[in-house]
């Protein structure tokens, strides 16, 4: 998915698939004969949906059986390199686990075609992978067997995935009787260490607690140092900036966006909210409405509308306002709250820090904040306003706009850190100190 000579380890060309909405089909007690003739119209079924001419003819009626259908996934194409972290983000309903099932071959695809090279282990559902009947012993050896793993390779394996999982006490009981927090743990620590050339997780991590969630995000990024390759679906939008390179965004099971993980959680953060209104409809804001922000602008010094700030320039940021009349109250705050798209507040400021008094205001005008040598890394920051009079709010919307803010030669090298290692850029220097006693203990 991204750029070098890596090997692709999973290749998706035009990926569908299509569920048929409705009842299913009764389930009959059969004999050998029925059962024979069964297999047997499935093939035929199967190599018919090889033929484009059947295939148009069912797109064309409705799978041709008069039944209402629902294609899950969509004309899906993609590639992923070996030693990605691929993070797979979208609404519910969006096709992320459909995906994840067709990669992991427990489901068949309508249509398209998928190619996976290594060994692939997946944690999807609860239930997955594992047989109830056998202990939690039994089944890391039958998980690994399917792997294709000697028992050499597992016994070597074996104590490090039983202290990961922190189920010693319960290993030689059936799995049947595991809580789903338990099957994680233990689900999770065999897909992880039996050293699979690909690793699927599915957000069903989100049974287990915080420490051990914590634990299995760490492990994943270990798996991901040693240069195997993991494909991630979560709604962790923290998660996946911090643990991915890339991102796939899934929308009524097509992809509407392939690309960096920092740009892929902006635009599903973006698809969540209505950007319909224009700022001065918007009915989500707060405050008594004596003063009104109607509109948001980014300038630069020469007063030039910006789109994207480059980091590291002098910037203005406009507030413009409605006033019901004349409105004499002094010490009016103006404040701004720049934010990453996880809603985690950067910085704020506002006239109170400056010292500044405006006056009375007018019925109309703007507050205009200058910020020089924006401290930000290149990404996409939500903006939010609020205009007080003394402890009074006037107004206020949390979500209120959203700055682009692009490379910039902040530090006057030419390199500026990504977003993954901090939000903030400061300005510092270095100097080297010889023959300076360290502090004693």
């Amino acid at each position: 998915m991204m750029g070098g000579d890596r090997e692709t380890v999973i290749r998706v060309e035009g990926l569908g698939k299509r569920y048929r909405l409705g009842q299913r089909e009764p389930i009959y007690y059969r004999t050998l004969r029925d059962s024979i003739a069964r297999h047997l119209g499935r093939g035929l079924r199967k190599a018919a949906r090889l033929s484009p001419l059947v295939k148009k003819h069912q797109d064309d009626h409705g799978g041709g059986d008069g039944q209402r259908w629902i294609w899950a996934l969509k004309d899906v194409s993609f590639e992923v390199k070996k030693g990605e972290v691929v993070g797979i983000i979208g609404r519910n309903g969006a096709g992320k686990s459909t995906l994840l099932k067709i990669l992991s071959r427990i489901t068949e695809p309508t249509e398209g075609r998928v190619e996976m090279h290594g060994r692939v282990a997946s944690l999807l559902e609860i239930g997955t992978g594992f047989h109830p009947e056998l202990t939690g012993r039994e089944n890391i050896y039958l998980n690994g067997a399917i792997l294709g793993m000697k028992r050499a390779e597992i016994d070597r394996k074996f104590d490090e995935i039983v202290a990961f999982a922190e189920l010693e006490r319960f290993l030689d009981t059936p799995v049947k009787r595991y809580s789903s927090g338990m099957y994680v743990r233990l689900a999770f620590a065999v897909a992880a260490h039996l050293e699979p050339e690909i690793l699927l997780v599915d957000e069903v991590l989100a049974v287990g607690d915080t420490a051990f969630q914590k634990k299995c995000l760490g492990k994943m990024g270990d798996v991901a140092h040693e240069g195997r390759t993991v494909v991630f679906v979560s709604h962790n939008m923290g998660a996946v900036e911090n643990l991915c390179q890339c991102g796939i965004v899934l929308d009524r099971g097509q992809a509407v966006y392939i690309g960096g993980q920092i740009d892929a959680v902006s635009v599903y953060l973006r698809s969540l909210a209505d950007k319909t209104l224009s700022l001065r409809d918007r009915t989500d804001r707060q405050g008594t409405g004596a003063v009104r922000v109607v509109g948001i602008e980014f300038r630069d010094t020469s007063g030039n509308l910006l789109n994207s700030v480059p980091c590291g320039t002098d910037i203005d940021v406009y507030l413009h306002f409605e006033a019901e009349g004349e409105f004499p109250r002094r010490y009016v705050t103006a404040g701004v709250v720049f934010k990453t798209q996880l809603d985690t507040p950067v910085f704020q400021h506002n006239n109170r820090l400056t010292g500044q008094d405006f006056g009375p205001l007018p019925t109309g005008g703007a507050f205009v904040c200058r910020l020089r040598r924006l401290p930000l890394t290149p990404s996409v920051y939500r903006v939010a306003y609020s205009i007080r009079a003394g402890e009074e709010c006037l107004d206020t919307i949390s979500d209120a706009a959203e700055l682009t803010v692009v490379e910039g030669d902040f530090f006057g090298c030419g390199l500026v850190p990504p977003s993954t290692h901090g939000v903030c850029l400061v300005e510092g220097r270095w100097r080297l100190e010889a023959d300076t006693p360290a502090p004693s203990i």
